[in-house]
């Protein structure tokens, strides 16, 4: 794998760690700026908010700018966005600096993901992908709880200190092994919307929104379901998550090496294995050991469908993929949004702390079966092209006879 894709692995390490250290360090923020909890929560909204529109929009604003220009601009934004951050001096002005570093996210990995591709044989396109993902399942095992463990210990504003720091090593990283990739010629924003009306396409995202939503109905909960259903004290939740993390990790990158042999075949697996699991998670909440085992396979199973899915994209956006890998990208946060209201509805409906897995369980579901729908679609549309292949006359040579 070229050295590259660690560059752009750096990058994700820096986007996945802003993403979630602050949901552990809400309470010292709240504190801090002397507002309520919810309140606070909107660093968290804001920020999702900030993936799903800055994602097509920071696209579609660097069609006409180079690949590798516009990846050191993003990061630039984000070097910026968490700067504001850790300056803030009032919380309105602190949310304005995450929904800056926001809009770098979706379109760092749109955009990264074609440029990982580009840089390996189509054979091993999605394990490229799953090499620069591997950055935003790492976050999640050590930048986070490092982050976290920061924050809590010298301050929440040295914890974005830090994480603008690691935006200037990603630069640095990008402007240094990232080569300079030839533009798609004769590609504009017309072909990029195009993309859109592919049907592929479209059930791809659904299926990013419903399989990464399974995931985040349950992992949004973790903390209630954890402490107050199996046991656990409240140091625990954070190594639950990196347990969670570690999955993610090993769920990444197996996806990626097999999307690059079976990329369907993978998909039917995790995302069946992602609905039976989150449903057997009702029972094994009450079990600290078969909890733990669980919050695992949730994070392998769920990321195990991130290479797959993104790739999918790509293939079937070919000509102009930028725009949609990077609305793909929003996808993901989308599922997040969704699930955690949901979850929050079945929660304040009575349904008790572990009525969220059945939520995650139904879209996993839901996302198996699109799955099953895209393949079809895709079996139908190959026969209908043999068959018109096959009608197309057959010009026979001329023969021509000597007397």
């Amino acid at each position: 794998m070229p050295l590259a894709l660690l560059a752009l692995a750096i990058g994700a390490f820096g986007i996945g760690t802003t993403e979630f250290v602050i949901m552990g360090l809400l309470p010292e923020v709240a504190n801090d700026y002397g507002v309520s909890i919810p309140t606070a929560g909107f660093l968290v909204t804001g920020y999702a908010l900030g993936v799903m529109f800055g994602a097509p929009l920071m696209t579609v604003l660097g069609t006409k700018v180079p690949r590798k220009r516009m990846l050191m601009l993003l990061m630039g934004l984000f070097i910026a966005g968490n700067l504001l951050s850790a300056l803030a001096p009032a919380f309105a002005v602190m949310l304005a600096g995450r929904v800056v570093a926001s809009l770098a996210h979706g379109a760092f990995f749109g955009i990264g993901s074609v440029v990982a591709a580009d840089l390996v044989a189509p054979h091993k396109r999605a394990g490229a992908i799953a090499m620069m993902f591997t950055g935003l399942t790492v976050a999640n095992v050590v930048g986070v709880p490092l982050g976290t463990l920061v924050g809590q210990s010298v301050g929440w504003r040295v914890t974005f200190a830090v994480v603008a720091a690691l935006g200037v090593v990603g630069l640095a990283g990008v402007a240094k092994l990232v080569p300079d990739l030839p533009k798609a010629e004769g590609v504009r924003l017309r072909h990029e919307l195009a993309a859109f009306k592919n049907v592929q396409v479209l059930l791809a995202m659904a299926m990013t929104v419903l399989g990464f939503g399974g995931v985040f109905a349950a992992i949004t909960y973790i903390a209630p379901m954890m402490t107050h259903v199996a046991g656990f004290g409240d140091g625990s939740v954070t190594w639950l998550l990196v347990l969670f993390g570690l999955g993610m990790v090993g769920g990444n990158l197996v996806g990626g090496k097999f999307a690059d042999r079976a990329l369907m075949p993978m998909l039917y697996v995790s995302l069946g294995a992602l609905a039976v699991v989150l449903a057997l998670f009702t029972l094994t909440a009450h079990d600290k050991f078969a909890s733990a085992v669980t919050v695992f396979l949730i994070g392998a199973l769920g990321f195990a469908t991130v290479p797959p899915l993104q790739k999918r994209v790509l293939d079937h956006a070919h000509g102009a993929p930028t725009l949609a890998s990077a609305v793909n990208i929003g996808a993901f946060n989308l599922g997040n949004a969704l699930a955690a209201w949901l979850g929050g509805v079945v929660i304040g409906a009575g349904f008790g702390y572990t009525a969220p897995n059945w939520v995650g369980a139904v879209l996993a579901a839901a996302a198996l079966v699109l799955a099953f729908l895209s393949a079809a679609l895709e079996r139908r549309e190959t026969a209908a092209s043999r068959t018109v292949a096959g009608s197309l006359p057959v010009e026979r040579p001329t023969t021509t006879v000597h007397h």
